[in-house]
């Protein structure tokens, strides 16, 4: 999507109807825009995340400021809310206006046998879609999108250029997949023998289902037997690796490079910070966050939040990270004492010796 330079006036009053909170201000004052708050100006929407204070330079006059608790200094217009992020990200969404998209079919396209396309899709030049293949309505396929045999694809589904699906994969509804990625490619699957390897035959699939967004470069490997799974709602970042046989739950959000190794399942609601990695076979409970470069070798309980290679609470990772800028220090005083205690013992052998009675 993008952005209309300027958008019609949307008033205060249209605005306090679509996000809800108390308004202070004008109801028939009116935004043309949205912007950061460093960058807003008379004419823009913004807000201020919640927990954080109006800097100076934020006085200028702007359009309203989307804000957690009113700010009696503040002149411009305010609508208080519960979660000024949040609110914005709604009301974001109308001056956005989505890419023109030519409808139709392209005659250079590559179609295979018995494929089923609905209504009203976009299927750019140059896409190939294999044999047996379901594709919903409003569906948009631009160049370069490879959907292998015996694929279902959702309806309202976007999938940008140079995407593979593979063959036997399912995507749901509503569903976004950013260029270069790639679903339903082999799980790494292999036995040793005699010092050679063996490759394990990957017979399973891929499902993704509704309102799931794949960012650039994803890999989603295809099961061993079964299907992986990216369930309802999660939003994965660009760079991730899904192995084969992963469950990701719903509403999970995965940050760019993180890797999750085979028949790994994530609950609900999981976060999952950059470039950390979990081993294969594990459990994650249920609103767990990992933070980013972490170490994940065990299960963990729903509700928590870990740190570190291998993962430990965040609270003990924060007291360890704070013993480390100290360590050369200590080291120095540990080896102080060490010539202390040795001296200490070298002088009580020395007494024990004099004290000795003298043998005639």
């Amino acid at each position: 999507m993008t952005a209309s330079p300027k958008s019609a006036p949307v008033s205060l009053r249209e605005l306090q109807a679509l996000v809800g909170g108390e308004l202070v201000g004008p109801a028939d004052a009116t935004v043309t825009g949205i912007a950061s708050l460093d960058l807003a100006g008379p004419g823009d929407l913004t807000f201020l995340a919640a927990g954080r204070g109006l800097k100076p330079i934020h006085t200028a006059p702007i359009g309203a400021l989307l804000v957690a608790r009113r700010l009696p200094d503040f002149s411009s217009p305010q609508l208080i809310v519960d979660n000024p992020a949040y609110a914005f990200a709604c009301a974001a969404q109308r001056f956005f206006v989505p890419p023109p998209r030519v409808r139709g079919i392209a005659p250079e396209i590559h179609r295979g046998k018995d494929v089923v396309i609905g209504a009203d899709v976009s299927i750019w030049a140059g896409v190939t879609i294999g044999d047996r293949v379901s594709i919903g309505s409003r569906v948009t396929l631009f160049p370069g999108v490879f959907i292998g045999d015996d694929c279902i694809i959702g309806d309202d589904v976007l999938v940008y250029p140079n995407v593979v699906i593979r063959e036997g994969c399912r995507i749901g509804t509503h569903v976004i997949i950013h260029s270069g990625t790639v679903i339903g490619s082999d799980g790494f699957g292999y036995v040793q023998h005699q010092g050679r390897h063996q490759k394990i035959p990957q017979l399973g699939g891929v499902i993704v289902e509704d309102d799931v967004e794949l960012g650039a470069n994803v890999t989603v490997d295809r099961a061993t037997f079964g299907n992986t799974v990216i369930k309802r709602g999660t939003k994965i970042d660009n760079l991730v690796q899904i192995a084969h046989n992963v469950v990701v739950g719903e509403d999970n959000i995965l940050v760019a490079q993180v890797g999750i190794a085979g028949s790994t399942t994530l609950g609900r609601h999981v976060m999952v910070g950059g470039q950390a990695g979990l081993a294969d076979h594990l459990q994650i409970g249920d609103q767990v966050m990992i933070a980013a470069q972490s170490g994940v070798t065990r299960s963990l309980e729903p509700n928590q939040i870990v740190s570190g290679a291998p993962v430990m609470p965040h609270a003990t990772f924060l007291k360890a990270q704070a013993v480390i800028p100290q360590l050369p220090e200590l080291r120095q005083r540990l080896r102080e004492l060490e010539e202390r205690l040795q001296k200490l013992e070298q002088s009580r052998a020395s007494s024990k010796q004099s004290r000795r009675p003298k043998s005639k």
